[in-house]
């Protein structure tokens, strides 16, 4: 397991297949309430992205953006002149996947638009960690984003046998590969955040060490000595990449992860306790409702009156703690096997 698909799973990232566009000479399309944080890939063609407080981007196809929940924008041919020709998204086809088609025809630009919701609640979250727009152009994609993309717009152009499960599926793909694609180019934005670190040779090693053993009892010096640097490069590096101090990042993840599990599964307070690095319920209590603002008890059932009834999960051992998920779905902890092979 890596960080990042650990803090997908763990702040619930999910993705759902919304708008797609075809559209032929003058058109234009504001999204100006958009749901989530709001990708767009170019199929076909080649639009505008307008942005409030930003120069216009043109897009071409084969190139992807994603931008920040909550970012009015909009889709257009020409972003010098969209008087009264600019149809709005809210009332049509968000959601849905129905064919928006704008202007004249035939259709010469095609957008599939997907958007991403999370759980607020968690502490480690990805898509509140984006800069204001991530464009990953045609020519600086890599393969995989490509082959994504085109499998999305194949699926959607030619229906088959099980096509929405393909496209639950693809959608997670779409952005797992635009992340790896942009982080790729070291892009400046992505220096000093969570998404540049697990990049950086030093604190990425530190980070999945964090991730795979979260109930040790790290200080900076074990894990300094763990990936073989000095403490203090340690101390100096893991702050300016990550905004947080080692010691402080491992009690987000904990507190990430017990939330997960009393959320999801009917394990005592002992249990998570111990799983997340707790000697004691009562220091696990604090610790909890510092980072939460409520008790562990309150946090349980207030998440179960929303969510539904919870099921029943294994309970894994307290000196491993592993995580099964897929991006749609809810994170389970696993038990890892005894040496006689058993779970």
């Amino acid at each position: 397991m890596d960080p990042l698909t650990d803090a997908l799973a763990i702040s619930g990232v999910k993705g759902a297949l919304s708008t797609r566009v075809e559209a032929g000479g003058r058109w234009a399309i504001a999204l100006d309430d958009y749901p989530g944080a709001a990708l767009h890939a170019l199929t076909a063609g080649s639009a505008w992205l307008t942005v409030a407080g930003r120069e216009p981007v043109e897009l071409a196809a084969g190139d992807v953006v994603l931008l920040p929940v909550g970012t009015p924008h909009g889709l257009t041919d020409d972003p010098a002149d969209t008087r009264g020709r600019c149809e709005h998204v809210a009332a049509r086809g968000r959601g849905t996947g129905e064919v928006i088609s704008l202007g004249s025809q035939p259709a010469t630009t095609r957008i599939v638009t997907i958007h991403y919701d999370c759980d607020p609640a968690a502490l480690t979250q990805i898509l509140t960690l984006l800069p204001g727009l991530v464009h990953v152009r045609a020519e600086a994609g890599t393969p995989g984003l490509a082959d994504a993309v085109r499998m999305l717009a194949r699926e959607l152009a030619h229906p088959q046998l099980a096509t929405p499960a393909v496209l639950k599926s693809l959608v997670d793909i779409v952005l797992v590969q635009m992340l790896r694609a942009w982080l790729a180019v070291n892009p400046p934005e992505c220096f000093g955040t969570w998404l540049g670190a697990l990049y950086d040779p030093v604190i990425g090693k530190a980070l999945r060490h964090l991730h795979a053993n979260p109930a040790t009892p790290w200080t900076t010096s074990m894990l300094a000595e763990a990936i073989s640097v000095s403490r203090a490069t340690l101390a100096r590096r893991f702050p300016a990449a990550t905004g947080h101090t080692p010691a402080a990042y491992l009690t987000n993840w904990r507190m990430d992860l017990a939330a997960v599990r009393l959320r999801d599964s009917h394990d005592s307070l002992e249990t998570i306790a111990e799983a997340v690095g707790y000697g004691s319920v009562p220091a696990f209590t604090r610790a909890f409702t510092r980072a939460h603002g409520r008790t562990p008890g309150r946090y349980r059932s207030e998440t179960r009156s929303h969510s539904g009834t919870a099921f029943r999960l294994e309970t894994p051992a307290p000196s491993s703690l592993t995580i099964s998920q897929d991006l749609s779905g809810r994170v389970s902890p696993v038990r890892s096997p005894d040496r006689s092979g058993r779970r």
